[in-house]
Order: structure tokens, then C-alpha cells, then sequence
């Protein structure tokens, strides 16, 4: 049996060409570096919230979007793409059964965020045995990147509605491996 994408030694070849044709790939690596505790330390001690800077011995220093992209990998050109276009919990409802096949488990205080050990459980269970199954995979490992890793926040048990992929993604060529694409 095949794990999915969290050990390192066990990777699955349609998942990888999949997240590699949506340029995610790179980003799902990122939980993966843990060596550079010793620097993330010293650059939070440097970090000034109130002027966006870290403050380094010989210069202040301002982090861009393109020094963001530059990191992780994501190309900040194209289309903005977001599905999120209708705050009530019937149109959460119906783009979570779109997307990962099932009505949603969401925060207690509020409808706009999804648990992520829900998402979790979608994606373990998938089979990768067809297109649609590769494509739910896909959906939920880019909503768990983006909710958990790319834009955390205090609560790193849910992750906000708005990071859910369209359910009209083009992935449907992604899997056959005949198009390369940046949008989800």
C-alpha cells in the first residue's frame, strides 16, 4: 500500500504529477524542512509588526510579494482564483459537496471555517484510483496547504471557506499529465 504525501520515503506518482502540474508541489514540501528552527527563531526576534520589517543589524529589511513567491514557489501571475462568492452556509454546503464529496464539519463559533482534521479524513480515504478520486485528493491537500500553512492563523485546526479550491477546477487534465497549469 502506498501512503498518500506525508512520509517522505512514499510518494504517489499520480498525486505528484498532479500537485506538480498545479504548481503546489513546492508548497507541500514546506512542513517537510524542519532543520531551520535556529533561524525562524532569530528572524521572529527581528520581526517589527508595526512597520512590516525585520530589523537586522547593518538594515531594516521589507518582505514582498515577490520574495514570498520566490520562497515558496507559487507564481503570483494569472487569474486571481477564488470560489468563495456567497457567505451563506447553504452555499458552503453545496461547494463542500462539489469539492470533496461531503457535507462539511465546520467551527462551532463560526460557519466560515472548515475543520481540517475533516479534510484530513477525505483525503486519507481516497483510493487514487480515478480521476475523480486523484482530483478530491488534490482539492484537499491545496485546502489544507493553504489553510494550515500558507495563511495560519491562531487556530490551526480550521482553515477559512475562502481557500476552498473551485469546484470547477481544471484538473481534469492535470492527472492525465497533458497540460500544465497555475490555477486550482
Amino acid at each position: 500500500m502506498i501512503c498518500k504525501l506525508d512520509p517522505l520515503e512514499a510518494w504517489n506518482p499520480i498525486v505528484d504529477d498532479a500537485l506538480r502540474a498545479t504548481r503546489f508541489y513546492h508548497i507541500s514540501r514546506i512542513g517537510m524542512t524542519r532543520e531551520h528552527a535556529p533561524l525562524l527563531s532569530a528572524l521572529v526576534e527581528r520581526w517589527r509588526p508595526e512597520t512590516h520589517t525585520f530589523v537586522l543589524p547593518i538594515c531594516k529589511v521589507i518582505i514582498t510579494l515577490e520574495d514570498m513567491a520566490h520562497i515558496i514557489g507559487l507564481p503570483i501571475d494569472g487569474e486571481v482564483v477564488s470560489s468563495w462568492i456567497d457567505s451563506s452556509y447553504d452555499f458552503l454546503v453545496s461547494q463542500s459537496i462539489a469539492i470533496f464529496g461531503s457535507k462539511p464539519i465546520v467551527s462551532g463559533s463560526s460557519k466560515f471555517y472548515i475543520k481540517l482534521a475533516w479534510i484530513h479524513r477525505i483525503r486519507d480515504k481516497e483510493p487514487l484510483d480515478t480521476l475523480e478520486s486523484i482530483q478530491r485528493y488534490v482539492r484537499c491537500q491545496i485546502f489544507c496547504l493553504l489553510g494550515s500553512t500558507i495563511f495560519v492563523d491562531k487556530s490551526t485546526a480550521y482553515g477559512h471557506v475562502k481557500y476552498q479550491p473551485p469546484a470547477t477546477s481544471p484538473l481534469a487534465t492535470v492527472a492525465s499529465g497533458t497540460t500544465s497549469i497555475c490555477s486550482i
